[in-house]
């Protein structure tokens, strides 16, 4: 139920109350006292009754009128509610800044920015106004001021609705899609007994999914099911990149912290575990909701009341530390969080770009969908609302945006005569998108008997050394799958005791097509003497053997490997590419692999393990007639000599 603001509530007390009245009509007054009586009983229909008698004896009964408007107000019926602030204003203009200022905002929850621009500042123009009526006139006709200017330049905006494979006769929202756009979730108010309809008592959230068929289209839609669904409320769920880790909202539970909270759950193959809830620190006596997790499942984004919030409901982050506990939650802060309700954050992919909704921020209503990028040091810039039509003067929420930054789906009642909601989709225009984002798929395997392997997987971004993931393959099917922004270069390291590393590294320039995905494979080899392994990710300045800083995370990653395996010994080899003489390119590679051995004996390993020899051009892997090969043959590797 929509509330008109405190201050409005108690002029309006103010002018029911007061005993002298624009009519002197006694009938009329008596009428409409009589319903003042039902109306602060709370007895809408018998105040409505007397109220539209009282208008009957005198037509130009202002706070008869005023009152009705009240009503249909706190009723949530915004166009019945505008037709009654009207006719109070046209009854007897002129009247009163306060009936103006309740006109202009019933104008403005009909979406008639215009008309409630006119509406302020008429009231504006009463003399010996309340300052407090001064500041909340200022903010209105700056809200009404741009979101007639929006109106009027529109941004592109055309949403399909999705259809019956993803829309029911029900409420349906929070859209969420996978990042290889296969399985779409949502979640439903649903009847918890089907055979009854949709009512109060009889009504529940349950998740929903289905997925792409291989013509392309969505397949048949289904209850997800135990152990995610009870006969109790979850909803507004959100997934990490692979599709392992799904957390969502759960309310009233047995193992609750505050009414709703935050919890998780891991799937294994096509099987998810019994969801488990966060707990302490990020779920308190408060309420925690509407969770969004990064693409890495590292950082988490949600929703609480607890203490420390700004307003009515603010956005808090919290990140998973090395031993798996959450930190200590921290409130977005105040370019963020106003001093309304900030709701429903997506993190895109690209870990950047947060989606959510607010009524403080400057809007066209209810909840508006705003953006904000967050910077290099960690800072938020100032909300964008994604202006007119995506926003209206009713609800939004729900958004979601795929990784490639380009389509949007959207929670929403759009269509002439449809109460439910449905989700929709629609292309999201340039300057709200997000950077592109694409993913890199595959299986990890035994190279020797193709058995799927659970197995550690990083990636790293070469240019600043930050671990953009670090997770594990599915145990059942060993598949994995990291999401990773455009325009930065990658190193991926896959890891499992008992089998030699695997590393390489890759560009994903700006114009690279997010729509081709990187699909890779991955054989481990187990360990065995002689079997050698290229360091794809160690960087020497040219014809020198100085170490580039970016070479520093295959090193690392190097050491966990020989920790991981104490028993394993190696010999760091040196190669070039066959560019100058033989023996200058002994010493530059004989003096590369010595590098690299100083460097992990500085690093704890012991001298007992290592050995190093410089190849020069003579162990060539590829062809040294062309720039590619010659890039190829330029190597560090290492070699097993003993286990």
């Amino acid at each position: 139920m929509k509330q008109i603001a405190i201050i409005l509530i108690l002029i309006s007390t103010y002018s029911f109350s007061q005993k002298t009245y624009s009519t002197t009509n006694k009938r009329a007054i008596k009428t409409y006292e009589k319903a003042r009586m039902y109306y602060n009983n709370y007895d809408t229909n018998n105040a409505l009754l007397f109220l539209e008698k009282a208008v009957k004896y005198d037509e130009h009964f202002v706070e008869a009128y005023w009152m009705i408007g009240d009503i249909y107000n706190n009723l949530d019926k915004p166009d019945k509610e505008l037709e009654y602030y009207k006719k109070a204003s046209e009854a007897k203009p002129h009247f009163s800044s306060q009936l103006y200022f309740e006109l202009g905002e019933a104008y403005f929850r009909n979406g008639q920015y215009q008309e409630a621009l006119t509406a302020y500042t008429e009231a504006s123009n009463f003399e010996d106004l309340h300052p407090r009526i001064v500041r909340s006139l200022e903010k209105s006709i700056k809200k009404a001021t741009f979101c007639t200017n929006s109106k009027k330049n529109p941004v592109p905006f055309n949403p399909i609705n999705m259809g019956n494979k993803i829309n029911t006769k029900y409420d349906d929202y929070w859209p969420l899609i996978t990042a290889d756009e296969q399985v779409f979730y949502t979640t439903k108010l649903i009847p918890v007994d089907m055979n009854y309809p949709l009512s109060r008592k009889n009504r529940h959230e349950d998740f929903f999914m289905n997925k792409k068929q291989v013509d392309g289209k969505w397949g048949k839609l289904y209850q997800l099911g135990k152990p995610l669904n009870t006969k109790l409320n979850e909803g507004a769920p959100s997934i990490s990149a692979d599709g392992q880790w799904f957390y969502f909202t759960a309310c009233m539970r047995r193992d609750s912290k505050g009414k709703c909270d935050i919890y998780k759950t891991r799937k294994t193959g096509n099987r998810w575990a019994v969801p488990i809830n966060l707990g302490s620190p990020v779920n308190t006596g408060a309420w925690e909701s509407q969770p969004s997790v990064t693409a890495d499942g590292r950082t988490l984004y949600f929703v609480s009341n607890r203490r420390g919030t700004k307003g009515k409901m603010d956005i808090w982050v919290s990140h998973l530390q090395t031993d798996g506990h959450w930190s200590n939650p921290k409130n977005l802060g105040d370019t963020v969080n106003s001093n309304g309700k900030e709701m429903s954050p997506f993190i895109h992919p690209d870990g950047k770009t947060l989606y959510f909704t607010s009524d403080g921020h400057i809007g066209f209503g209810d909840q508006d969908i705003f953006m904000c990028r967050m910077d290099s040091a960690g800072n938020w810039s100032k909300p964008m609302n994604l202006g007119y039509p995506i926003n209206t003067a009713k609800e939004e929420r729900g958004l979601f945006i795929n990784n490639a930054g380009d389509y949007a789906y959207l929670t929403a009642s759009r269509e002439e005569g449809k109460t439910d909601l449905d989700i929709y989709k629609f292309e999201l225009y340039p300057a709200a998108r997000p950077t592109p984002s694409t993913y890199v798929t595959g299986i990890v395997r035994n190279i020797d008997t193709k058995k799927v392997l659970e197995a550690k997987f990083e990636l790293i971004d070469l240019s600043t050394g930050k671990q953009i993931t670090k997770n594990v393959s599915d145990k059942a099917t060993g598949k994995y799958l990291v999401v990773l922004p455009i325009g930065k270069e990658y190193a991926f390291n896959v890891q499992k005791t008992g089998y030699l590393p695997y590393s390489d590294n890759f560009l994903l320039p700006t114009n690279f097509d997010v729509n081709q995905a990187f699909v890779k494979n991955i054989d481990l080899q187990p360990i065995k003497i002689g079997k050698e392994v290229v360091l794809k990710n160690i960087f020497f300045e040219l014809d020198s053997y100085e170490l580039k800083p970016k070479s520093k995370a295959e090193l690392t990653k190097l050491i966990e490997f020989l920790n991981d395996n104490s028993n394993v010994k190696i010999e760091l080899g040196g190669h070039t590419d066959n560019q100058g003489t033989r023996q200058h390119n002994i010493t530059l590679s004989d003096n590369r692999a010595k590098t690299v051995y100083t460097y992990l004996i500085n690093n704890g390993v012991s001298a007992s393990r290592l050995t190093y020899k410089g190849y020069g051009f003579d162990k060539p892997i590829a062809t040294n007639k062309t720039k590619q090969g010659r890039a190829k043959n330029r190597r560090t590797e290492f070699k097993v000599t003993d286990i």
